[in-house]
């Protein structure tokens, strides 16, 4: 061990009723801690526990104690999120004065002011800011590191050594071994953080991102995504087609975004195979229709049960029947889709993730998958709905037809004979 962080409370509240010591008692039990410390060549960091909350005073007794005691750094929690930014900064300003050696901040988020708390410190001179992965931490959270990073590096232009473009990757490792789901309007990290369905935003966004979007989701391992709904407008839908290579006209456009804000005010979802359906009428165009369709699959599982899927598919108008098992019904079903795409037209699963959108136990479940074909090209898709295995099979339908008709576009287009399509 070469680095220890000590600390002992300094509000009068912890004081008394969790401590129950005097003010006197606390300061000499913080100074013999460091001393030992130092007396054995460590790094020691000293935190005066609910500092926003107590005496400056005897907060900067505290701390001038420590440091003369061999302390190397200071650190200023916000405990209970009590502080103002305007409140941290004339701390940390006034600490500054009063000691010589760096100093951290550590903001909890129980008023939401975690991160506004901890840039507030590092203008006035903080060195250091504690912060964690999706703002976890005890009760409303910690700083949130993705959120300090990103406010840093695009609003102070302050770089860090984080590699920014794997945060959404870490958040999402921390919500998966956590257990605890990044709710999906969180900044930076969230499903819709940089997700358009509004009209006026998906056409701003689409004329150029920064309209709506106040840094490039790539530059955090993200990607943007737009989607149909009762809210969409002719840009977004245009270009949601344009991803599976169809273009219609204005008229027909006109068409095919009233259809869909029909489905939306009826409370449907619309996806990607809606939307497609939805063209193919207005276009009546047969040949966009889904090449893969799934026309039923059963599941088996349960306790000393191999898990089973028995899917049913029809491809470009032959249809195949398979069965796989698997160590859940997922999987089971999954596999047998694979099964028969592989060997027709070699698509394979490459990531699969699943987030529940609302809590108990018929939680809308989202699923967002990635397939790949044989040439390396790599498809995106997603499905929602109350039963996971249904919305993971959908998913992994769509992106599979999402790859198959960028085939039939790419064969087309190199035959000259491309109507109707974008390339």
């Amino acid at each position: 061990v070469r680095y220890v962080h000590t600390f002992i409370a300094t509000s009068d509240i912890h004081l008394q009723y969790k401590l129950k010591m005097s003010r006197e008692e606390a300061l000499r039990k913080a100074v013999e801690a460091v001393e030992y410390c130092k007396a054995h060549g460590l790094y020691v960091e000293f935190s005066a526990e609910d500092a926003t909350r107590s005496d400056r005073e005897y907060l900067k007794q505290m701390y001038k104690a420590v440091v003369d005691a061999g302390a190397d750094r200071i650190d200023v929690p916000d405990t209970v999120g009590y502080a103002t930014p305007k409140y941290i900064y004339s701390l940390i300003t006034e600490l500054k004065n009063t000691v010589r050696v760096p100093i951290s901040i550590h903001c909890h988020d129980d008023f939401g002011l975690a991160v506004a708390n901890s840039i507030a410190a590092v203008e006035a001179g903080a060195e250091c800011a504690h912060v964690t992965i999706n703002g976890l931490g005890e009760r409303a959270g910690n700083a949130s590191l993705e959120e300090f990073v990103m406010a840093l590096h695009c609003l102070y232009n302050k770089r860090t050594r984080i590699n920014t473009k794997l945060l959404y990757e870490t958040s999402k490792l921390v919500a998966s071994l956590t257990g605890i789901i990044v709710q999906p309007n969180k900044a930076i990290v969230g499903e819709n953080a940089f997700g358009h369905e509004s009209g006026i935003h998906t056409h701003g966004v689409l004329s150029n991102p920064l309209c709506y979007e106040p840094i490039s989701p790539e530059l955090v391992g993200r990607k943007r995504w737009l989607e149909a709904g009762k809210h969409a407008g002719a840009h977004g839908i245009a270009a949601m087609l344009a991803e599976y290579g169809i273009k219609p006209d204005n008229e027909q456009l006109r068409q095919i975004v009233a259809r869909v804000k029909e489905l939306g005010d009826k409370g449907k979802q619309v996806t990607d195979a809606d939307l497609i359906a939805v063209a193919s009428q207005v276009m009546n165009q047969q040949n966009l229709v889904e090449h893969v369709r799934l026309m039923d699959f059963v599941v088996t599982t349960g306790i000393n049960v191999v898990p089973t899927a028995s899917v049913r598919l029809v491809i470009d108008g032959k249809e195949y029947i398979v069965a796989e098992t698997g160590v859940g019904p997922v999987d089971a079903a999954l596999k047998a889709i694979q099964k028969i795409t592989d060997r027709i037209a070699s698509i394979r699963l490459s990531e699969f993730r699943l987030e529940a959108i609302s809590g108990g136990s018929d939680a809308l479940a989202e699923v967002s998958v990635k397939v790949e074909d044989g040439n390396g090209k790599i498809s995106s898709a997603r499905a929602t709905g109350e039963d996971i295995v249904v919305a993971s099979v959908q998913a992994m339908i769509n992106g599979i037809n999402k790859i198959m008709m960028k085939r039939a576009v790419d064969k087309d287009s190199n035959r000259g004979e491309v109507q109707g399509y974008t390339v």
